[in-house]
C-alpha cells in the first residue's frame, strides 16, 4: 500500500480550490491539511481513510472497555498494595517456570 501524499493549504485556498482538493482526495488518496492563520484546523481524507479511522476508534474504545473491566474490580486498593501483589505474583510465576524448566532437565 503506497503511502497517502498530505498535502498542506491555508483555509481561503482551500475555498478556492475545493472542486480540485476533493478530486485529489479521491482519485490520488492525498490528504490536504488545511489551517487558519498557520494553524492546522481539519484534514480532508479520502472515505476509505476516514472508515479506516473509524474502525480504530472502535478498537480503542474496545481495548479501553477492557482496561475498564479489569481495573474496576481494584478500584479503591492503593497502588502501591498493587504493585506489591502484582511483583509477588510475578515471583510465584517465575519460580514454577525454573521448577518445571529444572524437572524438564532431570536425567529419567
Amino acid at each position: 500500500m503506497n503511502q497517502a501524499s498530505i498535502e498542506t493549504i491555508n483555509a481561503s485556498e482551500a475555498r478556492q480550490q475545493f472542486s480540485s482538493l476533493l478530486n485529489r482526495v479521491f482519485r490520488e488518496r492525498n490528504r490536504v491539511v488545511i489551517e487558519k492563520s498557520g494553524i492546522p484546523v481539519a484534514v480532508l481524507v479520502s472515505t476509505e481513510d476516514f472508515e479506516q479511522l473509524q474502525r480504530l476508534d472502535e478498537e480503542k474504545a474496545r481495548r479501553f472497555a477492557l482496561l475498564e473491566e479489569f481495573r474496576r474490580p481494584f478500584e479503591g486498593v492503593p497502588a502501591d498494595e498493587i504493585e506489591r501483589e502484582v511483583e509477588k505474583a510475578l515471583a510465584e510465576v517465575r519460580a514454577e517456570m525454573r521448577a518445571e524448566r529444572a524437572a524438564k532437565m532431570q536425567p529419567r
